[in-house]
């Protein structure tokens, strides 16, 4: 079976809408089966890929984020963030920014913050006069922020397979993640500057006060899991636990988890990680088919054809990963890819860190993308407006983020400035 025959038979699987872990899963096992490998090589190379330390952060990360979620951090932080600022015009546009900002601290994932935050931001907005397309673009564009900034579970993924420590990758992503936020607001300022009407209630002090007491708490969770890893306290695995547990109990102490929420938390967070489980070990058994037909090396030797320069290199590696992102999950596209790029990365002298930022930016930009930008589909029913309507909201937010990814991929030091600093 040819490799052009095993690209054609995935490729029509995903135009079918098939889910990406059997969309890879069906045409490698024929392959398998077709040059004469056992069943028992394809579970071996499929558990071999999920057989990683590393990986077992990602449970423990996206249960972080379901009891943040449950907890209601996000109605917090939205409402302190009001207060503070909600007298400013189009106050509405920068809280929503902000509130993903503080949001990503605990949720690693751009499909939970749309979800969630998703649900608070478009109704207050457009309740107050905002365009339903800005509301709804803001919304979605704020929510990749989240997987940027640490902790990041497509971090903790490409840290597992480039070999390269989490703690240090989690520091470089916080420059990028916090030029995301800027440029997100340079946006709102520029398409709502003649919108004198979008102003919130005058500031009270008083208002301040008691928003401020009541994210006192959600606010030690970052301090908790960023400090620990950056602190060496803990392991990236261990401040994802130690953080989920805090989260559960302020959670309880808020009232707004109880006893009968605890199985659909562990229900949401077991569909969530067998899912991502499922293509990882499908994107596996795709890279141990990729590695015996040798296409890493024919794809090296292609580009070192192409270009010598690397930030040539980088720029075609841009374009690639936003269109594998456009139509594959994040995390299939990094087990695939990753393997095969970052060694002709290394031949460029490109750092792994600052590679991995670049890789995981476009990624999360593809998820904007048509014709499978999963946070569209995401924010749709949330905001009961048709995808293609929800892409056009997202528009006028993609300039801005494409902007910042090209700064990162010129000025490598923006990424690599923080790891150094910390001497990680």
């Amino acid at each position: 079976m040819s490799m052009v025959l095993l690209g054609a038979a995935i490729a029509a699987l995903l135009l079918l809408r098939v889910p990406v872990a059997f969309a890879l899963l069906g045409p490698c096992l024929t392959y398998v089966s077709f040059e004469g490998y056992s069943a028992g090589l394809s579970v071996r190379q499929a558990t071999e890929a999920v057989n990683s330390f590393p990986l077992l952060a990602v449970p423990l990360f996206i249960l972080l984020g379901v009891v943040a979620n449950h907890a209601g951090i996000a109605d917090r932080l939205f409402d302190f963030a009001l207060a503070a600022i909600g007298r400013v015009r189009g106050s509405l546009g920068y809280v929503n920014i902000g509130v993903s900002l503080g949001f990503s601290w605990m949720s690693g994932s751009a499909l939970a913050d749309a979800a969630g935050l998703g649900k608070v931001e478009v109704p207050a907005m457009t309740r107050n006069g905002y365009p339903p397309r800005f509301a709804v673009g803001i919304s979605a564009a704020s929510s990749l922020l989240g997987p940027v900034m640490p902790p990041s579970i497509p971090a903790v993924v490409y840290a597992g397979i480039a070999g390269v420590s989490t703690g240090a990758l989690f520091a470089a992503s916080v420059a990028p993640a916090f030029l995301m936020a800027m440029g997100l607001a340079a946006a709102v300022y520029f398409l709502l500057r003649r919108r004198s009407d979008l102003r919130g209630e005058p500031f009270s002090w008083e208002v301040l006060r008691r928003t401020g007491v009541r994210v006192i708490g959600p606010l030690g969770a970052p301090v908790i899991i960023l400090g620990g890893i950056l602190g060496g306290w803990f392991t990236p695995t261990e401040a994802a636990a130690v953080g989920a547990a805090y989260v559960l109990v302020l959670g309880a102490a808020y009232r707004r988890i109880t006893w009968r929420d605890l199985f659909p938390i562990a229900k949401e967070t077991a569909a969530t990680t067998a899912s991502i489980t499922l293509i990882v070990g499908a994107s596996g058994l795709l890279a141990w088919i990729l590695a015996r037909e040798r296409v890493p090396q024919h794809i090296s030797e292609t580009m070192l054809g192409l270009t010598d320069n690397a930030l040539v290199f980088l720029l075609l590696v841009n374009v690639l990963m936003i269109l594998l992102g456009a139509i594959l999950e994040g995390i299939s596209v990094l087990v695939i890819t990753v393997p095969i790029l970052l060694p002709i990365a290394a031949e460029f002298g490109v750092d792994p860190m600052h590679f991995g930022v670049i890789i995981i930016m476009n990624l999360m930009i593809g998820l904007l993308t048509p014709p499978i930008g999963a946070v569209l589909y995401v924010m749709s029913p949330v905001a009961r407006m048709p995808v293609h309507e929800v892409f056009r909201g997202t528009l006028p937010f993609l300039l801005p983020l494409l902007v910042v990814l090209l700064l990162v991929t010129f000025v490598p030091s923006i990424v690599t400035f923080l790891p150094r600093l910390l001497g990680l």
